[in-house]
């Protein structure tokens, strides 16, 4: 597979509660079905983008060592080193600390990749360089800003695909996806933070639509949650006063 491009970024932010946490996101698009499947990779501690001829291990497995306590560069350095297919690869990602990129010397043009402290971005198969340029200055712009991670991401997305992306217009199935991981405990985890859209020729489109019947979702399930929760503290109350049961008024 050919991918476009990716972006992988590290957040620390404040929850509701005043404690420090941290999030990992990592978005992708490209002009082929399914890739999702594939390439973007996240877990509580770091997040890996694995594309141009894609070895899905390179993803798999670095998360894992991320996991394992390894840093981003040395996790993903060191598999790269045992790849043979390495120089055809690319792979980039952010860890607690620090970020690493690479582009192998055989992928296909235009193909680079950009950083900054807390993010990376990578495209092979491009229209030129202000893909990467655009997805980056867009996330820059909007980094911890209001809105969560994954809708900041598509706007990162969408950036480059403005740009001109993928070049190949030839190929007319493309996909997207996102994916967020945070060290927050939280009751309930934001519908809109692992999305794929898998087969469509509107990709970066379909997956904001997409993300935003999520978050919908998310808003009537809380409502629904507090209504119910209103309910029973509603019965709790009339029990305590000598009221009948919830059991009797059922009946």
């Amino acid at each position: 597979m050919g991918v476009t491009f990716s972006i992988c970024v590290r957040e620390e932010y404040t929850d509701e509660d005043g404690d420090r946490q941290r999030r990992f996101g990592v978005a992708v698009t490209t002009r082929l079905p399914g890739v999702g499947t594939l390439c973007p990779f996240a877990s509580e501690n770091g997040a890996v983008a694995t594309q141009s001829l894609v070895n899905v291990e390179l993803g798999r497995r670095g998360i894992d060592y991320i996991d394992d306590g390894l840093a981003v560069e040395d996790a993903l350095q060191a598999l790269l080193n045992a790849d043979e297919g390495s120089p055809q690869r690319q792979l980039h990602g952010v860890d607690a600390d620090s970020t690493f990129t690479f582009s192998g010397e055989e992928c296909q043009g235009w193909y680079g990749h950009t950083s900054g402290a807390n993010y990376t971005v990578a495209g092979n198969l491009l229209t030129g360089e202000s893909v990467i340029e655009a997805v980056a200055e867009t996330y820059e712009t909007d980094a911890f800003g209001d809105a969560p991670l994954a809708e900041r991401l598509i706007d990162a997305l969408a950036a480059g695909h403005a740009e001109g992306g993928d070049k190949r217009e030839d190929l007319p199935v493309q996909s997207a996806a996102l994916l967020v991981e945070s060290t927050e405990d939280r009751e309930f985890e934001p519908y809109y933070n692992d999305l794929r859209v898998d087969a469509t020729e509107t990709p970066v489109a379909d997956l904001r639509e997409t993300y935003e019947e999520a978050a919908r979702g998310q808003e009537l399930v809380l409502e629904r949650y507090a209504e119910d929760g209103d309910e029973d503290d509603g019965d709790a109350v009339e029990e305590d006063d000598g009221g009948p049961t919830a059991e009797t008024r059922n009946e």
